[in-house]
């Protein structure tokens, strides 16, 4: 079966089985109370790492850098968000890690070092060219 089906098919009822359980050991509208409280919390701090996050970004194009980091950050933060959003605990642990900016920062540089390798430079000290003499140069 494809990994990504069964993700679908997993994630939402392991979320359903633990919301029924935090539901019968806290009570319902506690429950309740706190599924919503994550996901305004984690709109909340999602917002200010945002704008942090745009801001660094920012300051490193005056600075003629490429905001690389700051990208892959902006969009994992936004993912956080989605998944703060969505109810349940298990997407709210996963949003929560990806939101705070030691975590995000680590599994950012990892993803970094593992999709955008740079190659060595070799130490050929040949140079490629063509050489024209200057008898031959001033005849044209």
């Amino acid at each position: 079966m494809n990994s990504l089906l069964l993700t679908i098919i997993c994630i939402p009822a392991l979320e359903i089985f633990l919301i029924i359980k935090v539901g019968s050991y806290f009570g319902a509208l506690n429950t309740i109370f706190l599924i919503f409280f994550t996901a305004f919390v984690g709109i909340y701090f999602s917002r200010i790492e945002g704008l942090n996050t745009l801001r660094s970004g920012f300051v490193n194009l005056y600075q003629n850098k490429t905001p690389l980091h700051e990208m892959i950050s902006g969009a994992s933060i936004a993912v956080a968000a989605l998944l703060l959003i969505i109810p349940g605990f298990i997407t709210d642990i996963f949003g929560f890690i990806l939101l705070f900016p030691l975590t995000r920062k680590f599994l950012v540089n990892r993803w970094i070092k593992n999709k955008f390798t740079v190659k060595q430079k070799t130490n050929d000290t040949t140079i490629d060219g063509e050489i024209v003499d200057k008898e031959s140069k001033d005849e044209l």
